[in-house]
């Protein structure tokens, strides 16, 4: 059996080949000779695709840390312009001095002076994501010039994030098993070299792929587990919830969403709670923080904002209204397309919206979309043309901020030149969107499933048929409630279950909006960084 030979299933045969199935994979391997042939099997089991990854995504991350290297030489302490015409700016070496760590000061239970922080009296960050800069500075030296001391606690960080890129790199290649190969969009994404260490983002990406990858091998409690506690090092994991709400509601899988989120609310207030309880005013300052601020760099409420030349009075209400109404799309787009969506795909459209709609974008944002997309439209053409569009902005945000510093110089991007930067990375971000909802709509174009899978990381989703749906399916005549309109169409009301193909009429794999399966059914910052 070849490895296009597989099961229906997608378990048989090994693991997928992008260059068999993606002429822009195809074309990238010329240069070593052409695809795979047949004596690529001989090293299956010396270099498995998993470690061939996770290697990938390490190396990426030290190009990453080698671009940041003219910072690290003196451009991080030596004149405010110098980090921004390098394009090698990072939080973590700031932080040290900026929130306390150099002088000894607990997080969220100690103040910090005003002349140290700049009017941030304790830290704004998430607990884990506390808990990893507290441990870190413990491996950093108490003696020294502060120049060396934020150069080694930036090396340790660096070491700590390079251990998350592995563990979230081998968590996407196991994700979908029988495509581990998808995983090298996340390992040799350009933005994510570029941006892997602005900031502790990783942390959080890294819990959540983990948690991606549980639930895709069927547990539900575990995989609520490690979203509460990515959700404790960075807000955005616990917007999974919602795809996985919305998809176990459709297929009447609602005891695995309810283990999945008791999960995350135990692990979430094992973490918090003692800080909440102990150090109240620190621990809440990341939530009053996130409430107070205004508009912020790479949004498109900034725009808005210099063009009109002042502030929005309630920039909190139009973000969050405009996050509501695309959440509000994409569950109508959950519960009426022809099939039930993959769990990634939503995924990646949920947290993009929260991007897209937030007060602040920062550039080390595109990290927490990375390894959904790998999984959500594992293309390499549409995934490039995203990222061309992130890099666009990863330089404009840096070159604008370098313009801002250089005084009466004028050197770098003007207002308008950023404004059009920020244009260009939300449009990249809405570009793969829309390509990720015509999948839904359209599941013959979606690269997963035309291989003949359903959902591979919708574990107890997976092959299981429809409880609700909010759609018309074309059955045969009789298939269910006839509602009198030609061609034997049934419309499926709520509560009613979507009738099954009839298997004298069976509906093509691809082209039916019935999936072909019948699985089992168990019944019921700083500007520019932070």
């Amino acid at each position: 059996m070849t490895s296009v030979d597989k099961k229906p299933d997608g378990t048989g045969g090994g693991p997928v080949r992008p260059s068999e199935e993606d002429p822009v994979a195809a074309a990238a391997t010329e240069f070593l000779g052409g695809p795979p042939g047949r004596y690529a099997a001989v090293y299956r089991g010396r270099l498995t695709p998993q470690l061939v990854v996770v290697l990938l995504s390490v190396g990426v991350f030290a190009l990453g840390m080698v671009q940041k290297f003219p910072c690290y030489d003196g451009a991080w302490f030596f004149g405010a312009g110098a980090q921004y015409t390098h394009a090698c700016y990072s939080d973590i070496p700031h932080l040290f001095h900026g929130r306390g760590f150099a002088e000894g000061l607990a997080p969220y239970f100690d103040a910090i002076p005003q002349s140290v922080s700049g009017g941030m009296e304790y830290l704004e960050y998430p607990v884990l994501t506390g808990l990893l800069m507290e441990v870190t500075s413990w491996f950093t030296p108490g003696t020294g010039t502060i120049q060396h001391r934020e150069q080694v606690f930036w090396l340790v960080n660096a070491a700590a994030l390079m251990a998350c890129t592995a563990v979230a790199a081998l968590a996407v290649a196991r994700t979908h098993r029988s495509r581990p190969w998808d995983a090298l969009l996340f390992a040799l994404a350009p933005a994510f070299a570029l941006t892997a260490t602005i900031n502790w983002d990783l942390l959080a990406v890294a819990l959540a792929a983990v948690g991606m990858l549980l639930w895709s091998k069927r547990r539900p409690g575990w995989a609520g587990v490690l979203i509460g506690l990515a959700t404790a090092a960075k807000l955005y994991p616990v917007l999974l919830l919602g795809p996985l709400l919305v998809l176990c509601l459709r297929a009447g899988r609602m005891r695995a969403f309810g283990a999945a989120l008791g999960g995350a609310a135990a692990s979430w207030l094992a973490v918090n709670l003692p800080v909440m309880l102990l150090a109240f005013d620190g621990w809440s300052k990341f939530y009053t923080f996130s409430q107070e601020r205004g508009e912020d760099y790479g949004s498109i409420w900034l725009i808005v904002m210099q063009t009109r030349g002042r502030a929005l009075e309630d920039v909190n209400v139009y973000a969050t209204g405009t996050m509501l109404l695309m959440c509000a799309g994409i569950a109508a787009l959950c519960l009426y397309a022809p099939r039930r969506p993959r769990f990634a795909q939503t995924a990646f459209l949920v947290v993009a919206a929260f991007v897209l709609s937030n007060k602040v974008y920062s550039p080390q944002y595109v990290l927490w979309l990375v390894p959904l997309a790998a999984l959500a439209r594992p293309r390499w053409r549409d995934f490039l043309v995203w990222q061309a569009c992130e890099v666009v902005y990863f330089l404009g945000i840096w070159m604008y901020l370098a313009h801002t510093t250089s005084g009466d110089k004028n050197q770098g991007l003007p207002q308008e030149g950023y404004h059009l930067a920020i244009a260009v990375h939300l449009l990249g971000t809405l570009y793969l969107c829309a390509v990720v909802v015509r999948d839904i709509l359209f599941p013959d174009r979606d690269p997963v499933r035309r291989g003949g899978l359903d959902d591979p990381s919708g574990g107890v989703l997976d092959g299981t048929p429809d409880r609700f749906a909010l759609h018309r399916l074309h059955a045969a005549p009789g298939a269910g409630e006839d509602d009198g309109r030609p061609g034997g169409v049934t419309t499926v009301r709520w509560g009613a279950r979507a009738p099954r193909p009839s298997p004298a009429r069976p509906s093509p794999a691809l082209s039916s909006p019935v999936p072909p399966y019948a699985g089992p059914d168990d019944g019921p910052d700083r500007p520019p960084g932070r």
